[in-house]
């Protein structure tokens, strides 16, 4: 199929070719500049190389989290990120090293409780909020509990989602005394 004369006619307009570096168990060190080239070189080892625009990605055997950002100049590109195809490179491929997987491991976000106050509207004027009808509450609660199931879902199981985020969700349902759904099961969380 992708020989078929329609992909032939798109493959002479193509401008570049990308890749998904994980699916085909690489990863890809991204870099942008000769201080990350030189960084690289000092902290990472050899393995094929290939020219880019900017710099030169080096390609490990093995996968990762992708992450942007890791150093000044520096990319991680393996599962959930895809990399220009450049050619086949020079050098060997070497298996992933740690010192690459290091790079994408951060701190994990510290949790912080929902604020305790709520303003809104002054009260209608018989004192009453005008937001407190059942109606209105409920829709809100609804719309909050179908945000946090689509992320579950979408996420939960596919690796992008870490502990961290899922600690972060529940600690802002638990310090509300609300429940969130996790893999179809119902979760009460009492309040603290």
């Amino acid at each position: 199929m992708l020989t078929s004369a329609a992909w032939r006619a798109a493959w002479r307009q193509a401008t570049a070719i990308a890749y998904h570096p994980g699916g085909n168990r690489l990863t890809v060190v991204d870099l942008d500049h000769a201080d990350a080239i030189a960084w690289a070189q000092a902290h990472l080892p050899p393995t094929r190389t290939l020219p880019t625009t900017r710099g030169q990605h080096w390609l490990y055997v093995g996968t990762m989290p992708s992450s942007h950002g890791v150093r000044p100049g520096v990319d991680i590109k393996s599962r959930m990120a895809y990399a220009r195809w450049l050619g086949p490179g020079t050098g060997t491929m070497t298996v992933l090293p740690d010192a690459a997987r290091a790079l994408a491991a951060r701190k994990p976000a510290t949790a912080h409780p929902a604020p305790q106050v709520i303003t809104g509207p002054a009260p209608a004027a018989n004192g009453a909020c005008p937001h407190r009808t059942p109606a209105y509450l409920e829709r809100g609660i609804t719309m909050a509990e179908q945000r946090i199931v689509a992320v579950l879902s979408a996420h939960g199981r596919c690796g992008c989602l870490t502990d961290a985020h899922i600690a972060r969700l529940f600690t802002v349902a638990q310090a509300k005394g609300e429940t969130l759904l996790w893999e179809g099961h119902l979760v009460a969380l009492p309040s603290v």
